[in-house]
């Protein structure tokens, strides 16, 4: 069964980006390539079972177990070694990062508290825009009783886009509630 934001995809926006910006080809209208989600995890320093938590709830909001991520570099302030477990990601593609774009856009992003749109200067110059949420909660996948912190985490929306312009129409075809100004 295709995704419901990839059907909307190729019968809506794929014409619509090909009309705005005069592609010869199909191919070359912009598209998600893949969904970075990453959790940072600064008291793993000290209590490592802060970790396993992160992981539980990110397992639950992307419904593939995460991979732990590791420092790369001592830093005495933090007292922080290299090869500290410090984080956890997942990456997102095909089917699940479609549902999951669905998900975000449809029922979590309009939990968030005196939520008005997202900003558009999260695009890094190259296609891809990065999203911080602040509140793990908002997702309806995590039950509430069961969370021992409130953690956020950065979504990185990776695209073809060759442009933040592309990028942009394209997200925000695909639903992506931004400010307009």
């Amino acid at each position: 069964m295709i995704a419901r934001i990839k059907e909307t995809y190729s019968a809506e926006v794929l014409p619509q980006l090909i009309k705005e910006f005069n592609y010869s080809n199909p191919m070359m209208a912009p598209r998600l390539d893949k969904i970075v989600i990453n959790m940072g995890i600064g008291e793993a320093v000290r209590d490592i079972k802060a970790l396993n938590g992160a992981v539980r709830d990110l397992t639950a909001i992307a419904g593939q177990k995460p991979v732990i991520t590791k420092a790369k570099k001592s830093i005495a302030a933090f007292k922080l070694r290299a090869g500290m477990p410090i984080g956890c990601m997942v990456t997102l593609r095909g089917r699940q990062m479609y549902e999951f774009y669905d998900r975000l856009v449809n029922f979590s992003i309009p939990r968030i508290r005196d939520f008005r749109g997202l900003g558009d200067r999260s695009f890094d110059g190259h296609g891809n825009f990065t999203l911080g949420i602040k509140e793990q909660i908002i997702f309806p996948e995590i039950e509430y009783d069961k969370i021992d912190k409130i953690r956020g985490m950065n979504i990185t929306f990776c695209t073809t886009a060759g442009s933040d312009e592309e990028a942009k129409a394209l997200l925000k075809a695909l639903g992506m509630p931004f400010i307009t100004r």
